[in-house]
């Protein structure tokens, strides 16, 4: 059997191809009444669409089509670093309890998440530790964490399929999350007559009721001035995490730099002698901030869709499939029955359990897409967006990290 020709996009077409989608996800999602009813995100449909014309390419014709996705990494960067800036030291404090509560459930299900996949393992005849790759390594940890742990699996466990195990329960887990957690919110507010909070100022992106957002010129160059200097300390931080033997993403340290940014300069800026200047300077850049960073989400998560490989289920699609089944199922009953609850089963703990599919199944910018596809559509939870990104964006890799490297001993 010949090997299947390859087609490759360079950076450029992709990026272009990427917004193309993102357009099309729009249009089919606004004409679909059962993709506006469960609050997909847009940016999923045109994905994910490309994702399955791309697979019955390589299905039907042998064609692999490759993407060029360097900018999806660095859009996840401006991501994050926007998140940073956007967190007052004051207003984190408003997450208090339900970020402590969020964070040990999180840790809770981490623990779930491995036992589940060691046992399922074991159940195929595969060493137990091969379960941790399609557990909270591949879906709490996403793809940075599996590129990070995989070389271990193979040269010191001798696992050699690691790398496809946990990229394809990744794959798989990443589409899971974009689908489970818009319905899972939509479902539980018409179960407990749940009302919207009906505010249209959202913490990203615009309500569907917002016709149009004012922006500024100099604003826009402001946020993206501080966006480049969050990222620039990024870079600096993650080596030192990894130094100390933390495998956080750049991401990670990116947020932090975006956090230390608003909180020490933005600081400075807003001392009384500086303080109607500082104030103007932050507020003007508000609305090019959110911008950004509504761009990046939505591109961000267009191309990692649009960049699955299905064919990397080969060989291991029983497994995957009998594991993955197994573990979105407890994500939906633990996220229904517990975080609900727990969180106060209230409008802003349905948005958080919009979100927490992403944090255990696919990725924080899944999460934030997923809530913020629910809020545009019944109004802001300024708690939920503060909560959920620094629980899943920084303080459960962490988590994480340690869980995994007490497993695979």
């Amino acid at each position: 059997m010949s090997l299947p020709e390859t087609l490759h996009l360079p950076a450029f077409q992709s990026l272009t191809l990427a917004i193309l989608l993102f357009f099309v996800g729009q249009k089919v999602a606004a004409a679909w009444e059962p993709l506006r009813r469960y609050n997909i995100p847009e940016p999923v449909v045109g994905g994910f669409l490309c994702a399955s014309v791309v697979g019955l390419a390589y299905a039907v014709l042998g064609l692999r089509i490759e993407f060029d996705l360097q900018v999806r990494d660095t859009l996840l960067l401006y991501f994050f670093a926007g998140i940073g800036l956007k967190s007052d030291l004051k207003t984190l404090k408003e997450g208090g309890k339900p970020l402590l509560i969020l964070l040990a459930l999180a840790s809770g299900f981490i623990v779930l998440q491995n036992l589940l996949g060691m046992g399922v393992a074991e159940l195929f005849g595969l060493d137990p530790r091969a379960g941790l790759m399609t557990g909270s390594i591949s879906l709490t940890g996403g793809v940075a964490t599996t590129l990070s742990w995989a070389p271990h699996f193979v040269d010191q466990l001798g696992i050699a399929n690691a790398m496809e195990l946990g990229m394809a329960s990744n794959m798989v887990g990443l589409i899971a999350a974009c689908t489970i957690g818009g319905p899972i919110a939509g479902w539980l507010m018409r179960r407990y007559a749940i009302q919207g909070s009906g505010t249209t100022a959202l913490d990203v992106g615009v309500s569907l009721q917002q016709a149009t957002v004012k922006l500024d010129y100099y604003g826009v160059l402001r946020a993206l001035l501080w966006l480049n200097l969050a990222l620039m300390i990024g870079g600096v931080l993650t080596p030192l995490f990894q130094q100390a033997g933390l495998q956080l993403p750049m991401f990670v340290g990116c947020l932090i730099g975006g956090i230390v940014l608003r909180n020490t300069a933005g600081r400075w800026m807003l001392g009384r002698r500086y303080r109607r200047l500082g104030q103007f300077h932050w507020h003007s850049m508000r609305e090019g901030l959110a911008m950004i960073s509504d761009i990046c989400l939505g591109l961000f998560l267009t191309m990692a869709l649009m960049g699955l490989q299905l064919w990397v289920l080969e060989g291991v699609l029983g497994f995957v499939l009998t594991v993955l089944v197994l573990q979105v199922l407890l994500a939906i009953a633990f996220t229904t029955f517990i975080v609900f609850r727990t969180m106060g089963r209230d409008y802003e703990a349905a948005v958080v359990c919009a979100g927490f599919g992403g944090i255990t199944l696919g990725s924080t910018a899944t999460a934030v897409a997923n809530m913020t596809a629910v809020a545009r559509s019944h109004g802001a939870a300024h708690r939920a967006f503060i909560v959920v990104p620094l629980v899943c964006g920084f303080f459960v890799d962490i988590v994480n990290a340690l869980v995994i490297q007490f497993l695979v001993r």
